[in-house]
């Protein structure tokens, strides 16, 4: 049973992290309120295509003229993410199914199901509160968060481990929970920097707009909570406000780009985690790369979408990382 279990686990981290990325695609193509309504669009299960369906869109919403390559986007995301719902569901019937088999995964099992109606919850709000700042960040991050325990199931729920006997490996956990804890604040700031539009606000490297230190205002960069029902599409904030978030999230990608190397060199050298070293040497060299890519091409589709895709795989190893170490698993 716990094979069946395992391929259901892994073929839901698939589906999480395809929709990390649509998700990136759509917010950063200007889609994500290319349904202005939900779970609908325009007042229907599918977005609006035939001639009739048009013109009913047009009198539901008149203040939102319909775009319909951007109704597209946002109702693949959704189903994709319904069918992920589906299969957090799937995942914790198996678990109360099976009774003893599946008593260990309970627990994850009901918190993933907990977190997904969550975040179901913050992807209607990032349409109904319209591209919230603060909410866009958090459905970010619980979407990275569903992939991570979603991994976590897969990796636990193997049949067969080989993993190394030897409590050195203990002995670097702290690595791996310092390179976890700077990821994720770094996910959370390019989240805020993308929500809030600021990620050309220095256009150019290593300076920011000719400059070492421009004009920022940090207080207003990050207030995190403001009014609801302001339309936050194109972002609100002025150039100070966006510069400074911009060069936290550019001074976030150094240190983590140091964390991370510095981690992943000393788990090269592990006997039987060296190619996981390796991994997260490339990965995070990889990402930082893409970072600079952002700013000289001036932020290309493609790469902004891959530099999403890539923050989701560093953190997908760094996980492992955390299961290789943990006490459980170490002999």
């Amino acid at each position: 049973m716990n094979r069946h279990f395992h391929r259901l686990a892994v073929i839901a981290a698939v589906v999480a992290i395809c929709v990390i990325v649509l998700g990136a695609w759509v917010r950063l193509s200007h889609a994500g309120l290319g349904c202005p309504d939900w779970p609908g669009c325009y007042g229907q299960l599918t977005w609006p295509d035939a001639v009739v369906e048009v013109q009913s869109a047009k009198q539901l919403f008149p203040e939102r003229p319909l775009e319909t390559d951007k109704a597209w986007k946002e109702m693949v995301h959704r189903y994709l993410a319904g069918t992920l719902v589906l299969l957090v569901l799937a995942i914790n019937w198996l678990v109360w199914r099976r009774g003893e088999q599946t008593r260990e995964f309970r627990g994850l099992a009901g918190f993933l199901l907990g977190l997904i109606i969550f975040q179901t919850l913050l992807g209607m709000w990032t349409v109904t509160w319209k591209l919230f700042p603060m909410i866009v960040m958090g459905h970010l991050l619980g979407g990275m968060a569903t992939f991570s325990l979603l991994l976590w199931l897969a990796f636990s729920s193997r049949q067969a481990h080989d993993f190394l006997p030897g409590r050195h490996l203990a002995a670097m956990r702290h690595l791996v929970i310092m390179g976890l804890a700077v990821l994720l604040t770094q996910i959370a700031l390019g989240g805020w920097t993308s929500s809030n539009y600021a990620a050309l606000a220095c256009p150019d490297l290593p300076r920011c707009t000719g400059q070492w230190w421009p004009e920022t205002n940090f207080t207003e960069g990050f207030i995190l909570w403001r009014e609801i029902g302001v339309d936050y599409e194109g972002g609100i904030l002025d150039q100070a406000s966006r510069t400074a978030i911009h060069i936290t999230h550019r001074a976030g990608a150094v240190i983590t780009l140091l964390v991370l190397l510095y981690a992943g060199f000393r788990f090269s050298r592990s006997p039987g985690l060296g190619r996981s070293g390796a991994l997260l040497i490339a990965l995070v060299s990889v990402q930082f790369a893409l970072g600079v890519m952002n700013i000289a091409l001036k932020l290309p589709l493609a790469n902004a979408v891959a530099h999403n895709g890539m923050a989701a795989l560093l953190l997908g190893i760094l996980v492992w990382l955390l299961f290789r170490t943990s006490p459980g698993r170490i002999g």
